[in-house]
């Protein structure tokens, strides 16, 4: 707790600081951001979404307990303190169990966050913003808040039982789905400051109702709409102009930052931009892992020149095999002709591929291609043709010769727009 109320009182203080939530799974992308945070000698917040990872395994098949010991595990193996890992859980309510009665999936909600907190998450989104089955759409902000201190109740009640550090909260209603927009972009609204402040109000209430005083002062920062999304093909960039009411309305508001979701695919300087305007917690998960395709597609398209159709690990068609096996992950987004399927499928900036990765046919075309390429080292010119920065890194002996380095490399370039404008003095 004391390390965020110190990365609040600073940024409150007028310095210009931030921190960046990488939110996925992979354990690629959580290396990249485990290794970056031991080369920049800074603390690295790393978030569970509660469909991702909840009491059920959810679509990783990891409990919040799994989750962590797999990321301590990593970072042991890396040398980065685990002290230095602040861990996250976003969404964290019914999102999972909409389709429940209002009491069912509260009940499971309960369940979610006291796992979560007796893990060791310290940083608790608490999203009661959906609708349950039974519930009138869209909810009530009174209704929205009472079933938010609700779960902060059973977070506070998990920690006291469990000890540590006590929870810092964010809470907050106007969140786009996870992973992206699921419709076309036609244009987005800002947050207003009337909206903060009856959000604002409504869960100060509900705090009180429910004699959370001392909880509430560890609520850290809302969950605004700066004007910043993506959907398949098209991202809209931050206008600071368009949020500067949204801004100076945290001013007056002690101890409390914003937090933006869907800032994947941003312009460099948009983060820097965001970080200023208060919007302090920035989210990044497709991104990341849209990094991590594009990287492996080259590696496949380099490994077939090389070593030619026959002897490669068919990784693209392999993919796109299960992905039409088993469509559960991207039918009810992806529309329009076969091939814009297929283009979707592949391409999106919203990235469903990332829920394939862990599947075995694709994890074993992985490690073939890989070891293809140890077993066979590339040329130089063949790595530059599709990875040029990385080749560039590489001839420079700041690269392995490893392809999973490969990756890796081009993953933590997402991720060092991130670092350079939350934490401007490390380079």
């Amino acid at each position: 707790m004391q390390q965020w109320l110190q990365l609040v009182a600073q940024h409150k203080a007028g310095q210009p600081v931030g921190i960046f939530s990488v939110c996925s799974a992979h354990p690629w992308v959580l290396q990249a951001a485990l290794r970056q945070a031991k080369a920049r000698g800074t603390p690295v917040l790393i978030e569970a979404t509660s469909n991702q990872v909840n009491q059920f395994g959810g679509y990783t098949g990891q409990t919040a307990a799994q989750f962590r010991d797999a990321l301590w595990r990593m970072a042991d193996d890396i040398g980065l303190p685990r002290s230095a890992i602040w861990l996250g859980g976003d969404h964290l309510g019914p999102n999972a169990w909409q389709d429940r009665t209002a009491q069912e999936a509260m009940a499971l909600s309960e369940t979610l966050i006291d796992d979560y907190v007796r893990a060791g998450f310290r940083k608790i989104h608490l999203d009661c913003s959906m609708s349950c089955a039974d519930d009138p759409t869209p909810l009530g902000d009174e209704v929205v808040a009472q079933r938010a201190a609700r779960l902060c109740a059973v977070a506070e009640r998990a920690w006291q039982q469990a000890g540590g550090e006590a929870p810092v909260y964010v809470i907050g209603t106007e969140v786009p789905v996870p992973g992206g927009a699921q419709e076309t972009l036609q244009s987005i609204q800002v947050t207003t400051p009337q909206a903060v402040s009856v959000t604002l109000e409504a869960h100060r209430h509900a705090w009180q109702q429910a004699e959370l005083s001392s909880a509430w002062s560890r609520v850290i920062a809302l969950v605004v709409q700066p004007g910043v999304e993506f959907d398949h093909h098209s991202v809209e960039h931050y206008q600071p102009q368009a949020a500067q009411a949204l801004s100076r309305f945290i001013e007056r508001q002690p101890g409390l930052l914003y937090e933006a979701h869907s800032t994947d695919y941003q312009a460099p300087k948009a983060y820097s931009q965001l970080v200023r305007d208060h919007f302090a917690i920035l989210k990044v998960g497709p991104a990341l892992t849209f990094a991590l395709r594009e990287a492996l597609f080259a590696l496949d398209r380099i490994e077939r020149e090389w070593l030619g159709e026959h002897r490669s690990a068919q990784l693209c068609a392999t993919l796109e095999q299960v992905m039409r096996e088993q469509p559960q992950q991207w039918s009810r987004y992806y529309h329009g002709s076969p091939h814009q399927q297929y283009l979707d499928r592949h391409y999106s900036l919203s990235d469903r591929v990332r829920y394939y990765w862990p599947q075995p046919q694709v994890q074993q075309a992985v490690d073939a291609l890989m070891d293809n390429l140890r077993s066979n080292p590339i040329p130089l010119a063949l790595l530059s043709q599709y990875l040029p920065d990385q080749a560039r890194a590489l001839n420079a002996g700041e690269l392995s010769q490893d392809p999973q380095d490969w990756v890796i490399h081009k993953i933590t370039q997402v991720l060092d727009d991130y670092h350079s404008a939350c934490y401007p003095e490390v380079r």
